[in-house]
């Protein structure tokens, strides 16, 4: 065992004594230490459970054998740190959990890890730790937060964010905004639509990482604490046969994953999120790899903010496995892919159909033969850029119309909520991208106040930085390579033409070239937005969006 270097031998008796001022007995020491890796905290309604997860994964591992121990990592809240300077820190935080639970699990020879995230950095940040360790591991979420309602209706807090551009719009009483925001989130949980945090946990699934029912069975669920157990139990199997995430996160799982996020309509982010768990994978994926499965890979399901069924939906019609095998009725996924289960995604999904055509399609009755992420290119995008065309309305799959430029999130916040925005406009907000950031801001309070104002079918908004999973619309990120890198980004100008064409995969900025290469000439790189801290780090070592926005090697 790993912890044998540790614990065992003449030399290590200085070594059991600080095991023993944790309480340890000889017989615990005798046993495979288990890293739990938890990031429960105070502040983000999807942590605030993970205790409880935490103990039934603990009741777990002793049952099966071992002795846990458990660590935390940080974690932030993206819907509390949004529009403001916070969101700058939300995506550098990945990289961080990633280092920390790296130095954490090397430094105390842990033998095995149980993971515990649930909210958007968290669980890409522990794939990528456990990508990297290399030691067998295992995934268990706190669960999706259940809907909230309103007079009948099912909400999110998607909503909330449309919400306050309804009321600036003058649409909606300030009353009416105070009621959703009492009963939007009711439990804890991660946020009830297919946002980030809960694309993440299904796509954790979709690997083999989780076991069934890691991505949707509820936070406030008993079978969740089940769950709990049962992944502690399982971390012994998985440490017994060796079975280690290299055996599971293969490129073969990974393009089963692409086809669960494309027939699912995962955010944005999770483009982001898989090439950087790839990376630390050694798994070779690119954004054209998306493109080819979305191709090929039917849209079968619609949840907030593409439509109107949240996760809890999504768990009562089956889940994962059934998604997993509508999609093997036309041989799309891989079957003979091994899983923290220790059996494969064939034995898994065998006897799971769908419970509920009306929150998961046939593949025979899709709502698009095609995925509901697509990877656009164009002179504005060489290296590409992101969209959520599930969420995209039927009118703006084609569009072309005058840029309205911002070099700042507040800037174009400011102007959408004066009305200066019209009909027919491409706001561009720009120096958001992982370096001018920096950070790669999400930015759901744009995006939604142009949903909340009724532009959603009228506006389109493409930006170097990215959006929340509750963004719908023609909400372009990613936008790659970023103004802040002299992408062509920096050089749109207010009212020059861009072309959005969704279905073909283009976006392109209508100047002549050799009006572009003046203003390239005249173009200057700017300084740092934050000059101090941590943030300052990650600018200077931080890539591309298109590489997953991964640290430069």
């Amino acid at each position: 065992m790993k912890s044998d270097n540790a614990k065992k031998g003449l030399e290590k008796a200085p070594h059991r004594s600080l095991f023993k001022a944790l309480g340890l007995i000889d017989e615990e020491l005798s046993r495979p230490l288990i890293g739990i890796v938890n990031s429960k905290n105070d502040i983000v309604p999807g942590h605030i459970n993970l205790d409880k997860i935490a103990d039934a994964v603990k009741a777990g591992v002793r049952m099966a054998g071992g002795t846990p121990l458990e660590f935390h990592t940080i974690g932030v809240c993206d819907g509390i740190a949004m529009n403001h300077i916070g969101m700058k820190y939300s995506l550098g935080s990945r990289e961080l959990i990633a280092d920390s639970v790296e130095i954490m699990a090397t430094a105390h020879a842990f033998d095995a890890l149980v993971f515990i995230p649930n909210c958007d950095k968290i669980v890409p940040g522990m794939l990528m730790a456990a990508a990297r360790l290399n030691l067998p591991s295992i995934f268990v979420s706190g669960g999706p937060m259940l809907a909230g309602t309103v007079k009948g209706q099912k909400l999110s807090l998607s909503q909330v964010f449309e919400g306050v551009g309804t009321a600036a719009a003058g649409k909606m009483e300030i009353d009416e905004l105070s009621i959703l925001e009492e009963n939007a989130c009711p439990t804890c949980g991660s946020c009830s639509g297919m946002f980030t945090a809960n694309s993440m946990n299904c796509l954790t699934e979709a690997l083999g990482m989780g076991l069934p029912g890691n991505g949707t069975i509820p936070a406030v669920y008993s079978e969740r604490i089940r769950l709990a157990k049962m992944a502690g139990m399982k971390i012994m199997k998985l440490l017994e046969k060796d079975i280690r995430p290299s055996d599971i996160m293969t490129p073969e799982a990974f393009k089963n994953a692409i086809h669960l996020d494309m027939a699912i309509g995962c955010s944005t982010n999770s483009v982001l999120h898989l090439l950087a768990i790839a990376n630390e994978a050694g798994v070779d994926i690119d954004l054209k790899l998306f493109n080819e499965i979305s191709a090929g890979t039917p849209n079968l399901c619609r949840l907030s903010p593409a439509g109107g069924h949240h996760m809890e939906d999504l768990y009562q019609a089956g889940g994962i496995q059934a998604l997993y095998n509508e999609l093997n009725k036309k041989g799309l996924i891989n079957t003979d892919c091994i899983t923290v289960t220790t059996k494969t995604v064939g034995e898994n999904i065998a006897g799971k159909p769908i419970l509920d055509n009306s929150v998961i399609r046939s593949i025979d009755n899709p709502y698009s033969p095609t995925g509901g992420l697509a990877m656009l290119f164009g002179n504005l995008a060489i290296e590409g850029g992101v969209v959520k065309k599930s969420a995209v309305a039927a009118e703006m799959m084609h569009h072309e119309g005058p840029a309205r430029v911002f070099d700042s999130e507040e800037e174009a916040v400011e102007a959408i909520l004066s009305r200066k925005i019209v009909a027919g406009d491409v706001i561009v907000i720009r120096y958001e991208g992982p370096r001018g950031g920096p950070g790669m801001r999400e930015m759901l309070t744009p995006t939604s106040a142009v949903a909340g104002m009724g532009l959603d079918k009228e506006v389109a908004l493409i930006t170097d930085g990215r959006f929340s999973g509750a963004t719908r619309g023609a909400s372009i990120g990613h936008v790659s390579p970023e103004a802040a890198s002299g992408g062509l980004i920096a050089l749109v100008e207010e009212g020059d033409l861009i072309r959005i064409d969704i279905p073909a995969n283009r976006l392109d900025l209508l100047v002549d070239e050799s009006l572009l290469v003046e203003r390239s000439a005249r173009w200057k790189e700017p300084e740092l937005n934050i000059k101090t801290g941590y943030m300052k780090r990650y600018a200077q070592a931080v890539q591309s969006a298109s590489t997953g926005a991964i640290f430069k090697k």
